[in-house]
């Protein structure tokens, strides 16, 4: 247990002390933002500032990982989705700073990539048994989905991705809602770790190590947040988002509480339906639902502070997730415990 904690510890204290190198690093190969032409026009003093943050995320948790980690099935599938997530973000963000625009990798070769993921979590969940079902909490009951189980593994990556990268954007956002959001799991593994002990079994050392991984990321955001809070110094990326997506995909996949994801990433849930239906609105109606699209822009053009908005999606967050941890501990726990 003391060690959940070191591994967080150690991620942070990497990043804080790291991030002044690093971000002296990015300004040196002009590595900054380049922000949208049509986003809004407070957002244009932030255009420069240095990016790529997710690789000091990835950095610290990595570093953390690889020291103190017992590398079981379960724990390297999350650490490896996260990097291979990452990765995607590190192509966009490349691609972006590179040609100097705002658009980067092409949607379909994040989708082709996405599938690769999907396909070698899908390898690591049957080599470890977990059933191709999904568990239902309130109805108390397991589905199974046959082959639309790997479907469900892919919108489940793909969804969380987007979600988080749809929800970056403004100050300390993502980072924070990340934060709670991977808590949450955290907290789950650890849950299931203690009351795995049986009579005739003692405790699932796997989800330790599951909370091992969650934590490590959990303290590298902390670290990264110390320059992302308003005004920030450093920018997470299309590298950072993605990872966090992979991650949250993976634990929920490697824990059997996918669709608990739709609680604790209920905030990149909202975020990704404000951008559906303001496309399907002004497409089909030539109207729009909200001033901007994702939710977050919205709030700034009827001029909330960064900072109020950050502080109400933190809280927002906070309240979906003790909902699906309340769901978790009631439905989740003896289901998993005993299965």
């Amino acid at each position: 247990m003391a060690k959940v904690l070191v591994a967080a510890l150690v991620a942070m204290i990497i990043a804080i002390l790291s991030g002044p190198t690093f971000i002296a690093f990015l300004r040196r190969k002009e590595f900054g933002q380049h922000v949208r032409a049509d986003g809004p026009e407070r957002h244009l003093e932030k255009q420069g500032t240095p990016t790529m943050g997710g690789l000091l995320i990835l950095a610290a948790t990595s570093i953390a990982v690889l020291a103190l980690s017992t590398f079981t099935l379960p724990a390297l599938t999350v650490f490896g989705t996260t990097l291979a997530c990452g990765g995607i973000g590190f192509l966009d963000d490349y691609i972006k700073l590179h040609h100097k625009r705002s658009l980067g990798l092409r949607g379909r070769w994040k989708i082709l990539l996405l599938i690769g993921v999907t396909i070698a979590v899908s390898l690591a969940a049957t080599h470890q048994g977990l059933s191709h079902s999904v568990f239902i909490p309130i109805v108390d009951r397991s589905v199974p989905l046959g082959p639309f189980w790997f479907v469900l593994l892919f919108l489940i990556i793909a969804g969380s991705v987007n979600g988080v990268n749809l929800t970056d954007g403004l100050d300390g956002l993502a980072a924070g809602t990340g934060i709670i959001a991977l808590s949450t799991f955290t907290a789950m593994a650890v849950t299931i770790y203690i009351r795995s002990s049986t009579s005739t079994h003692g405790r699932i050392e796997n989800r330790l190590d599951l909370a091992f991984i969650g934590a490590a990321l959990v303290g590298a955001m902390i670290g990264f947040l110390w320059f992302n809070a308003f005004p920030a110094e450093l920018f997470m990326g299309d590298t950072g988002a993605m990872a966090i997506g992979g991650a949250l995909a993976a634990m929920a996949i490697m824990m059997k509480v996918e669709l608990l994801l739709l609680f604790v990433g209920g905030i990149f849930l909202v975020v990704a339906i404000s951008v559906i239906l303001q496309v399907i609105s002004f497409k089909y109606w030539g109207r729009r639902i909200f001033l901007m699209a994702p939710l977050q822009h919205h709030f700034e053009l009827k001029a909330w502070s960064e900072t109020k908005i950050m502080v109400r999606f933190w809280i927002i967050t906070a309240l979906f997730c003790a909902a699906g941890f309340a769901l978790f501990y009631k439905y989740y726990l003896p289901f998993r415990a005993h299965s």
